[in-house]
């Protein structure tokens, strides 16, 4: 009974990294609508509203609207959505009044999602583009954003996060980002996004008509596209750049309320499991999802199982020197973190951090906690 217990586990423990990906790629590839070539050019000149949603950022907003300012697209209307803030952020909004800057603000703070609800019922676009004050966005990436909404199945466009250190170089964490980015892209090309880059990404103004604000915009927007039968799909071409946390403190704590907000949306909004009415995207929010937040549970279960089954067999045994040459890894980055430079100690150490916020912030849900406001990590 305890090796039929340590392969579930296993299982359990690999399925939503290694097994949901593979299952992913015999899953055959969403159809390119055919009528692209016939497709009105009127619409490709689609009014886009740029939301851009700030809490207290004055020392960041007036370098973020100058980058917005100077995003190579005509017909753009630039929104500020002030989420209740209490410094000069909405003062410095104002003197850009003259350049068609627009502010909206929240008289109270109710989270991110309330403010970008308040801004989209201001906003004039066809297409909304929502944006984090951290997020530096290249100059074309709003002309190739309409490039994918010239196909009309599409309701919703992901850039794709691109980290970088002060000194130029990627974070530590850029080999789990850039597997996050390929998972996207598979999910993209089936089903459709189960959740989008939060600080950069774009919909139809019809996607955005339903907006629960105590649910993550990224879900909430992938969602709607999957219940109007339309598909989030990625854009490897669209990035969103992105600087290190000046306090990796502050990267945990973001982790731990980033799954707060999603297991709190999912217990919002339980119909997505069901695939007779979603269907494969169902499947995709199961194991992207759900699966991921088990992982740290299957983990614990499965060391402890191997440390009983150990003498059951060579590969028991294996499995076992496995999770401690892990654990080690994990252990020695904690200890002398200038081991980290080393992809085999950085890239444990930060795959077993992500699976700590996981399991603290299920517990945390557990125990009532909720998320409806937000604070923006310094970086």
């Amino acid at each position: 009974m305890d090796v039929l217990f340590f392969w579930i586990l296993l299982v359990g423990s690999s399925f939503s990294y290694f097994i949901y990906p593979a299952l992913l790629i015999f899953v055959p590839r969403r159809r390119v609508s055919e009528n692209l070539e016939n497709y009105e050019q009127s619409e490709l000149k689609a009014r886009i509203s740029l939301i851009v949603t700030a809490h207290n950022e004055a020392a960041r907003i007036r370098e973020k609207i100058e980058n917005c300012l100077a995003l190579d697209f005509q017909n753009l209307e630039i929104v500020v959505a002030s989420d209740a803030s209490t410094d000069e952020t909405d003062k410095i909004v104002q003197e850009f009044a003259s350049r068609d800057v627009k502010l909206v603000r929240a008289e109270e703070r109710r989270g991110k999602e309330y403010a970008q609800l308040n801004a989209i019922s201001r906003s004039t676009g066809d297409v909304i583009v929502f944006s984090d004050v951290a997020t530096s966005i290249p100059k074309d990436a709003l002309g190739l954003i309409v490039e994918y909404f010239k196909d009309p199945t599409v309701g919703a466009v992901s850039s794709e996060d691109r980290f970088i250190s002060r000194d130029g170089r990627l974070v530590g964490e850029g080999a789990y980002v850039r597997y996050e980015m390929w998972l996207r892209g598979l999910e993209s090309k089936r089903a459709g996004l189960v959740g989008l880059s939060g600080s950069f990404f774009a919909a139809r103004r019809s996607v955005c008509e339903e907006w629960d604000v105590f649910s993550p915009s990224d879900f909430n927007t992938a969602l709607n596209c999957a219940r109007k039968g339309l598909l989030a799909v990625n854009a490897p071409d669209v990035l969103g750049v992105y600087q290190d946390v000046s306090d990796s403190s502050q990267e945990y704590a973001r982790k731990v309320r980033t799954v707060i907000r999603g297991i709190t949306a999912l217990s919002r909004h339980t119909e997505v499991l069901n695939p007779f009415k979603f269907g494969a995207f169902s499947f995709q929010v199961f194991g992207h999802k759900v699966m991921r937040w088990l992982v740290p549970w299957f983990q614990v279960l499965l060391f402890l199982v191997s440390l009983i089954v150990a003498g059951e067999g060579l590969i028991y045994l294996l499995a076992l020197m496995v999770q401690l040459t892990f654990y080690t890894c994990v252990l020695g980055g904690y200890v002398r973190p200038s081991l980290l430079v080393y992809s085999f100690v950085r890239i444990p150490y930060f795959f077993f951090q992500a699976n700590l916020a996981i399991a603290q912030a299920t517990i945390a849900f557990l125990r009532g906690r909720r998320m409806n406001v937000w604070a923006p990590s310094q970086r």
